[in-house]
């Protein structure tokens, strides 16, 4: 018996004069703004200056959504290519579609060349940002909820989430509601969130294993979440399971040798996080040396004293260095 549900928004756009206002973006735009305000107060915490992960942002944002994007076009091509379809659709990012798998690929690949550029290490960089990317995905499930996409089986569960009949699937035009999915992997997320947050306090984690702990925190849920997701996609069974379950499974087991070979090799964290420390010990030399030259001159600006007084006339020194 349904004892209550969760209705589904009726609308997920909102016209400002000419302009769509779409609850997806705005969902997108809030893990953004909350990741880089996380990333950057846990980089000052390592020694980092304040505003660089938001330089570090600017390169992996684009990146990122680029390789989101690809990765749900790929893996559901037959939505925009083929007989009746319009392969322009592709692009039109606002209506929904992005592959978290294709944002981390190549976000890091971004993430990557901006910490080349400023020459700061990358692995600290990844553990600085996780936590905050991990919040980013919680907030950008939302986005699914308002678009009524990606939700799960059917259920009578008393949070089951109503759909509306024109987003319902083939086969469950009848279905009232659904699984939530959003919401377990929002409340899932969180929980990631405050475990990265606890391991790296208590056990100062470093060299990217914040970042592999997050992968395997994020994928280990993904995993279930996935198998109770009722959305095709072309490559929908691979050995009796769906690709993203085992992009899932691949992924975890790859994150969690890097965590073990990490921890081997560098245990402990990084002590400075620029990709050349001395760079950082000469520019305080120099700074050092720039300080002791104006104390130099300092000194030598100052004007001569005079002569201490003596009780012999002058005259008379005179004589006697003669004599």
């Amino acid at each position: 018996m349904i004892l209550q549900t969760i209705p589904s928004p009726s609308e997920g756009v909102w016209e400002l004069g000419p302009f769509p206002i779409r609850a997806y973006a705005l969902c997108i735009i809030a893990g953004v703004i909350a990741a880089i305000w996380i990333g950057e107060r846990r980089w000052v915490a390592r020694g980092g200056k304040p505003g660089q992960m938001s330089d570090i942002a600017l390169w992996a944002i684009p990146f990122g959504l680029v390789g989101a994007r690809l990765y749900h076009v790929i893996t559901d091509y037959h939505l925009y290519f083929g007989e009746g379809k319009d392969p322009i659709t592709a692009l039109y990012v606002w209506r929904g579609g992005l592959g978290i798998w294709g944002a981390i690929a190549l976000g890091a690949v971004g993430a990557v060349i901006g910490a080349r550029v400023m020459g700061i290490k990358i692995l600290p960089v990844m553990d600085a940002l996780a936590p905050g990317v991990i919040v980013a995905q919680a907030f950008g499930r939302w986005g699914n909820w308002f678009n009524q996409e990606l939700y799960g089986k059917p259920t009578d569960l008393p949070w089951g989430l109503e759909i509306d009949p024109e987003h319902r699937l083939a086969g469950h035009l009848e279905d009232a509601t659904y699984h939530p999915t959003f919401l377990y992997e929002c409340i899932w997320n969180l929980g990631v969130f405050g475990l990265l947050i606890w391991a790296d306090a208590k056990f100062k984690l470093g060299f990217g294993r914040v970042m592999a702990l997050y992968v395997m925190g994020y994928t280990a849920g993904r995993g279930w979440i996935e198998t109770m997701r009722i959305d095709t996609v072309q490559m929908d069974d691979v050995f009796g399971l769906r690709l993203n379950v085992w992009t899932s499974i691949v992924l975890f087991l790859a994150a969690l040798a890097f965590f073990v070979w990490s921890s081997r090799r560098h245990p402990g964290r990084e002590d400075s996080v620029l990709r050349r420390p001395e760079d950082e010990a000469t520019a305080d030399s120099a700074e050092g040396a720039d300080d002791v030259d104006e104390d130099a001159d300092a000194e030598t600006d100052q004007p001569e004293t005079d002569e201490p007084e003596t009780d012999e006339p002058a005259t008379e020194k005179s004589e006697d260095t003669g004599r």
